[in-house]
């Protein structure tokens, strides 16, 4: 990048905070970004009944239906910051682009309710669409494509993860944006060099990486945990059809992309794209902007490929496959 690219896109570094202190004004700051100016958007709210506390979830529709799949949607944020409100324009957008209804989960954040607290919320109400589609309005579970962008995109692979280690059923389909896989993000120690190479001047840093790491997981040793870093998984078999979209200045790319790796290592059929001269967390950019048509272009590919057209064999004229 030449110095006038990089000076640019300097101004776009994420706000030097201390997040452990400052937390609560980020979550205030975002809601009132999302509400201004005031837009119409299409969806209802629905609960799921966790037991002891109910989890919202919202419910958007697309201008135009154009496809039976219903995106399950973890929010970004760190764990910590991002909720139904500040997300809501991103997730109307996704509906749009898509054409998919898109049920959005507000799961708890921490540092009030730490680790595990979120990964089952997104769990239960994962577990409850995969069970009782029907019940959803959903006609079948095939239908459930789990989708999140950052910490939503970590908390979709731990519950892809968890769904095949207790033996239940799991989703088919589920797309990572640029999630966090790793538990290690000091430039000093990382094995990533996206990490060194984009933690300090651009959207997202190193410091608020490893500040979010520990509201969320206080115990260090714990943050090592495959639930936590889906990379120190042993077992990745038997995962989702995945896609897995990176943002090329994202010191998050290096470890969404071996995740991508490792899940083709262990099996699993993968696609893996990096959405060029993107900053992290360009989902939520305008609809018009080039990095998020870029990724919908790839979404939309994804979502109406069938697997089983792609891998039968040409055949000749008779009907018959070549030799």
């Amino acid at each position: 990048m030449n110095r006038l690219s990089r000076a640019v896109l300097s101004l776009f570094a994420a706000p030097r905070v201390n997040m452990r202190e400052d937390y609560a004004k980020v979550r205030r700051f975002q809601r009132r970004l999302a509400a201004f100016p005031a837009p119409r958007y299409r969806y209802r709210e629905t609960v799921s009944d966790a037991g002891d506390h109910q989890i919202p979830v919202r419910i958007f529709q697309p201008k135009e239906k154009r496809s039976d799949a219903v995106l399950l949607f973890f929010h970004g944020g760190g764990w910590v910051t991002g909720d139904i409100e500040s997300y809501t324009p991103a997730c109307a957008t996704m509906a749009d682009l898509t054409g998919c209804v898109v049920a959005a989960v507000d799961y708890r954040l921490a540092p009030e309710d730490p680790f595990p607290a979120g990964l089952q919320d997104c769990y239960h109400v994962t577990r409850q669409l995969l069970d009782h589609p029907q019940r959803a309005g959903i006609e079948k579970a095939s239908d459930i494509v789990l989708v999140g962008d950052s910490a939503g995109g970590n908390l979709a692979a731990a519950v892809s993860l968890m769904l095949h280690e207790r033996g239940h059923r799991g989703a088919d389909r589920q797309i990572l944006l640029y999630p966090v896989t790793h538990w290690d993000h000091d430039p000093e120690t990382s094995p990533f060099a996206s990490v060194r190479h984009h933690g300090q001047d651009y959207r997202l840093t190193n410091t608020e990486v490893q500040d979010y790491m520990e509201l969320y997981v206080p115990d260090p040793e714990q943050r090592r945990d495959r639930l936590v870093a889906p990379l120190m998984a042993t077992d990745l078999a038997d995962q989702p059809r995945t896609l897995v979209i990176t943002a090329e200045l994202d010191l998050l790319c290096d470890e969404g992309e071996a995740y991508g790796r490792a899940l083709q290592e262990a099996g699993n059929d993968v696609q893996i794209h990096r959405v060029l001269r993107a900053l992290h967390g360009f989902i939520v950019l305008p609809r018009f902007s080039r990095p998020l048509r870029d990724a919908y272009a790839v979404i939309d590919t994804f979502l109406t490929d069938d697997p089983a057209v792609r891998e039968r064999p040409e055949t000749d004229r008779h009907g018959e496959a070549p030799t």
